[in-house]
Parts: structure tokens; C-alpha cells; sequence
């Protein structure tokens, strides 16, 4: 396990300017299940998300993501409940995630404070076989695939009130691996490093029909440089929304989201890179379809803001 785990860590060092441990998306703003289970049930109604991207295109072995996302309230929105399913891709390695989110909400001010918490199982597998290989005796290298499995618990806290919202979650808390002793310790459990989110957003109105949404994420890994997301968003008749996104170091996503119908949105980003990967390959791709659903929905839904 200490192997596979080492060859991962390598492989996604060489394709990004840092170990990417946790599934990356630009769109995370409109689904904040993706960073934080304290976000699930923050809706009177259940809300389903589909995300596919294709990263860095036309570069061999680039990442390649597809996330489903469900979550909705229960006992009258003082518990959100979640699900989320992945599938990650990078290179000869794939990573697929299962996680049962759980929230509880209290009244605090104007608004409510969401205190989360998020378990599941990560599935790793290297096809080896796909390897060109110039020590042909190494062990690590002998077979046609490996695996292993690691279970992972995450928190989180989420605040949110009619026009803002400010969350903080580490989505990976303990894991543990079974070739390790156990520990709480994630470090000596686990290759896995804990990452630090925070995130914060406001809507203006700035007309009529118009409304700007700007918003931040803040991503913290001890052994790597600070990052820094900074979005704003412009949402026309409460129905479409144009965004622009900076990724320190990394790149510039613009972003289209078009709400259909009451229950039915799609949303399209694309990746400028800017860090040396440009030379490369192009820019990337992601789309996301979401529906949204529940017994109350129609009398309690209104303007999806965050």
C-alpha cells in the first residue's frame, strides 16, 4: 500500500504544481457538497448534481473527473443528509470515492449554522501494466494492476443566511489504511495529508434583474503553497449566470450556468491555464447537469443563489 500510494503521490506531482490528493472542480460554487458536508440539506428541497471534466486536453494521462452529488433536508431542515460518488483519473492511476454526508442546523441570527460531517471508503488502483518500466525486477512493478482501499472521515461547519455564506471543512480528517497502525493521526495512519477549506460569498443586487455574486476559496495544505479561487458571477433574471474564476498559480475559468426550469439547470467551465502545462495542452473542459426535487419544492423553491 505504502508503494501504490508513493507511485500516486509521484504521478500526480509530475501533471500538477502540487500532490492532488482530492478531486479538483471549477463549479464548486454551485454545489458547496463538493467541499463541505456542512452544506448538505442547506435547501428545503433535495438537489442532484452530474460534474464531468476533462483536464488539461490533448496532454497523455491528464486528469479526467466525474462526481454525482445528491443531498436534502430532513425533520423539517434541522438535518441535511448527502451522497457523493467519484470517479478520479490521472495517468495509470484511478482513485473512486464513496461518502455519506450528515448535517445538523441551528438557528444563529439571521441566518442558520451547519455543523457537518462526512465518511466513506476510497478505492486506489494503479494499472501497472501501462507503465514503461526500466527496472523490470522492481516488485512494485510486477502484475497488471493494483489496489488498495482507505477509509476516510471529514467535518466541517457552514453558515448561511439569505444573501451570504462562509463555511470551513477538512475533508479528509482521519483515514486509514490498513497496511498502517491506527491512529488519529492521519499522518501516521495514512499517506493521506489533510487539506483546509474556506469558503465565503455575497450576492448584490446591482438592479433590477441583476444581481452579482462574488465569492472566495481558500485551499490550505500544510507541506504546499496557499491557494487562492476568486469568483465573481453575474446571474441575469434570476436564470442565467455568467462567471469569471482566478486559480492562483493555476488558471482562469469562465463559467455559464442556465437554470431551464424550476428543477432543471446546466452549467458549462473552461479552464485557461496559466501555469507552465499550458505549453502542453489545452485548456479544460467541464460540464454539469443538475435537477432538483422534493415534496415541497415548489411552494419553498426560489432563486439558487449558492
Amino acid at each position: 500500500m505504502k508503494k501504490l500510494a508513493i507511485t500516486i503521490i509521484l504521478l500526480g506531482s509530475l501533471l500538477a504544481s502540487k500532490a492532488q490528493q482530492d478531486v479538483m472542480v471549477s463549479q464548486y460554487m454551485f454545489n458547496g457538497l463538493f467541499l463541505n458536508p456542512a452544506y448538505a440539506g442547506s435547501h428545503k428541497y433535495f438537489s442532484t448534481s452530474l460534474l464531468h471534466r476533462e483536464q488539461w486536453v490533448n496532454f497523455d494521462g491528464a486528469p479526467k473527473s466525474s462526481i454525482f452529488a445528491i443531498d436534502g433536508p430532513l425533520f423539517n431542515n434541522k438535518m441535511g443528509v448527502g451522497l457523493i460518488v467519484s470517479h478520479d483519473k490521472i495517468g495509470v492511476t484511478e482513485q473512486n470515492d464513496v461518502y455519506a454526508n450528515y448535517s445538523y442546523f441551528v438557528k444563529l441570527g439571521p441566518g442558520k449554522l451547519g455543523f457537518g460531517i462526512k465518511g466513506g471508503v476510497s478505492q486506489y488502483i494503479a494499472k501497472v501494466d501501462d507503465l514503461t518500466v526500466w527496472d523490470n525486477d522492481d516488485p512494485s512493478f510486477t502484475g497488471t494492476k493494483k489496489s488498495a482501499l482507505l477509509g476516510k472521515f471529514g467535518g466541517g461547519v457552514y453558515y448561511y443566511c439569505d444573501r451570504w455564506y462562509a463555511g470551513f471543512s477538512v475533508p479528509e480528517m482521519v483515514a486509514y489504511d490498513p497496511d498502517h497502525s491506527f491512529s488519529i493521526s492521519m499522518e501516521s495512519s495514512s499517506s493521506i495529508r489533510k487539506h483546509y477549506y474556506v469558503t465565503g460569498g455575497y450576492v448584490f443586487d446591482a438592479g433590477e434583474r441583476f444581481k452579482l455574486k462574488p465569492s472566495i476559496l481558500i485551499k490550505n495544505q500544510p507541506a504546499a503553497p496557499t491557494e487562492v479561487d476568486l469568483n465573481l458571477t453575474a446571474m441575469f433574471i434570476d436564470a442565467i449566470s455568467l462567471g469569471v474564476s482566478y486559480r492562483s498559480k493555476d488558471a482562469v475559468c469562465v463559467m455559464v450556468e442556465y437554470q431551464a426550469n424550476q428543477r432543471f439547470r446546466v452549467a458549462y467551465a473552461y479552464d485557461i491555464t496559466t501555469s507552465n502545462i499550458r505549453h502542453y495542452a489545452a485548456g479544460t473542459h467541464e460540464i454539469m447537469i443538475g435537477f432538483d426535487f422534493g415534496k415541497d419544492f415548489i411552494k419553498s423553491k426560489s432563486p439558487r443563489f449558492f
